[in-house]
C-alpha cells in the first residue's frame, strides 16, 4: 500500500482504501478522458494525470486524508474515488467523488461519499464539509442535493475556475 495512514472503510458493496500503485492506470485513464473528467480537472497529457495521482498520495501525507480508491467488494475492481480534499488555496475541506467508466448509475458515488462524510465527521472531527462543483456538472449537483447539501455561493477556484460551493449537513444532522 502506498498510503500507510489511510484507513480502510467499508459499505455493503464497497471497500474504500488508500491509493495503491495499481490504481494509477484507471485513475490516469479517467483523467485523460476530457469528456468525463473536465468537471473534476481532466488533463491532455499522461504525465499531468500521473502527477495528479501522486498529488493525492502527497495530500494524504500532508493532511492525513485524501481521496480513497473505491473498490467493488465482489470483484476487487477499482470503480472510482471519493474522499476529503483540501489543497492549498481551497476554501475549506471538500467531499468529492468520481466513478470510472462502466460504474455510473449504480449508486456507487453516493454510497462511497456518504461513508466518507461519516468518516470525516466521526473520525477526523470535521464540523463542516462542502462540495465544490463546476457549473454544468448536473450529475454532481444532483448527488450533492440528494445527500442534503445546499447551494451556498459561487466563487473563483484558482485551479478550476468558477465553482459552485454546496454545503453539506453538519455532523449533528448526519450522525444523529
Amino acid at each position: 500500500m502506498i498510503v500507510p495512514n489511510a484507513p480502510r472503510l467499508e459499505t455493503k458493496r464497497l471497500i474504500l482504501r488508500g491509493p495503491e500503485a495499481a490504481d494509477a492506470e484507471p485513475m490516469i485513464a479517467f483523467l485523460l478522458d476530457r469528456e468525463r473528467a473536465d468537471g473534476f480537472g481532466g488533463y491532455d497529457h499522461r504525465g499531468d494525470a500521473w502527477r495528479w495521482f501522486a498529488l493525492n498520495i502527497g495530500h494524504w501525507q500532508l493532511r492525513g486524508y485524501g481521496y480513497f480508491t473505491i473498490e467493488m467488494k465482489e470483484t476487487r475492481t477499482p470503480a472510482g474515488i471519493s474522499g476529503i480534499w483540501n489543497p492549498e488555496g481551497w476554501p475549506e475541506p471538500e467531499i468529492g467523488w468520481v466513478v470510472f467508466e462502466g460504474f455510473e448509475g449504480r449508486g456507487i458515488a453516493r454510497e462511497a461519499a456518504e461513508r466518507v462524510r461519516r468518516y470525516a465527521y466521526e473520525d477526523l472531527g470535521l464540523t463542516t464539509l462542502t462540495s465544490n462543483i463546476v457549473p454544468g456538472n448536473t450529475r454532481s449537483v444532483a448527488l450533492a442535493e440528494r445527500m442534503g447539501a445546499t447551494y451556498e455561493r459561487t466563487y473563483m477556484n484558482y485551479s478550476m475556475g468558477e465553482d459552485m460551493l454546496y454545503r453539506h449537513p453538519g455532523p449533528e444532522e448526519v450522525l444523529g
